[in-house]
């Protein structure tokens, strides 16, 4: 019999979570011959949504939970369920409502020889603006630095086979991005059309900021890219330096009464050394991450577990 594992990061979701499981179970319900199984991850939420969740796992054994030490991110958060699965398919979703639960079935579905991983695409995102910035640069990071398919959309709600998710959690490196773990295992990547819904309540817990530092985390964890671009830089400023030198000699020698330009000479040096700090920059992002995994920081830490085996 087939398993399926949903696995859903919890933040802020204390208003939302009970209606959102509760959809999903009466959904897996619908079919037989498919055994299930809800993880909520608690992502050191800082409303009572834990203790929301502790009433449903005690009213069903299928509902399973367990709560991070910290906050590490919706990216830790889905390894970590990803780690406490024991389906052979895995889905993983908002805990929002957004995600249209009802197409689960048709999205595993999809899976087959041809086909590891399969991700909602939405006609129209019904996000704030600032989400739908990050998702635009997600995806062209995605496509340019990655190798992703432009014809394929990468969202929240997808799923996937075992193996991928068996490869994804080989993966102990802080900051994971789960998008380029994917691309990294797999490109049998296929798109199921549905409609996005609004949030049930509340609104997104990813700032801006978050979600540049989620770009930064695909960027640099899964692509040498930024450092070709800074040898780049590095050469085309050396190029730029080398022709202005020459052409003040021979501007000089041509036209001997042509005074010499402060303002040229501080143009050049402001631009190199500009050009000398995002190199410096650069190298710093890729040193202080390889000093993270040497010292093993943690992806998560499971504080608390409920209905799941030590």
């Amino acid at each position: 019999m087939n398993k399926i594992s949903i696995i859903i990061p919890c933040y802020g979701s204390e208003h939302t979570i009970r209606a959102v499981v509760n959809e999903i179970i009466e959904v897996l319900n619908k079919r037989r011959g498919y055994d299930y199984e809800v993880i909520l991850i608690n992502d050191s939420s800082p409303d009572r949504v834990m203790e929301v969740i502790g009433k449903m796992c005690a009213s069903n054994k299928r509902i399973k939970a367990a709560s991070l030490s910290r906050n590490f991110g919706q990216q830790s958060a889905l390894l970590a369920g990803q780690s406490l699965a024991t389906g052979n398919i895995l889905v993983c979703m908002d805990d929002d409502g957004q995600s249209p639960s009802e197409n689960i079935y048709a999205m595993v579905d999809m899976l087959g020889p041809d086909c590891d991983v399969v991700f909602a695409k939405y006609g129209i995102k019904k996000q704030s603006l600032i989400k739908n910035l990050g998702s635009w640069m997600n995806s062209l990071m995605l496509s340019a630095f990655l190798n992703k398919p432009r014809q394929i959309e990468f969202s929240s709600f997808f799923v996937m086979k075992r193996f991928v998710s068996d490869e994804m959690i080989k993966y102990k490196n802080p900051y994971p991005y789960n998008m380029g773990l994917i691309l990294s295992i797999t490109r049998r990547i296929e798109n199921f059309a549905c409609e996005d819904r609004k949030r049930l309540a509340g609104r997104t817990g990813y700032t801006f900021g978050k979600l540049i530092n989620l770009w930064v985390n695909g960027l640099t964890n899964f692509s040498v890219a930024p450092l070709r671009f800074a040898t780049y830089a590095g050469m085309t400023g050396g190029m730029l330096g080398f022709a202005f030198g020459i052409y003040t000699v021979v501007n000089k020698i041509i036209n001997p009464d042509v005074p010499v330009g402060y303002s040229a000479i501080i143009s050049m040096i402001s631009f190199v050394g500009g050009v000398i700090l995002i190199v410096l920059g650069i190298i710093g992002e890729y040193l202080g991450r390889l000093y993270m995994s040497i010292n093993r920081i943690p992806q998560y830490i499971l504080r608390d577990r409920i209905n799941l085996k030590p």
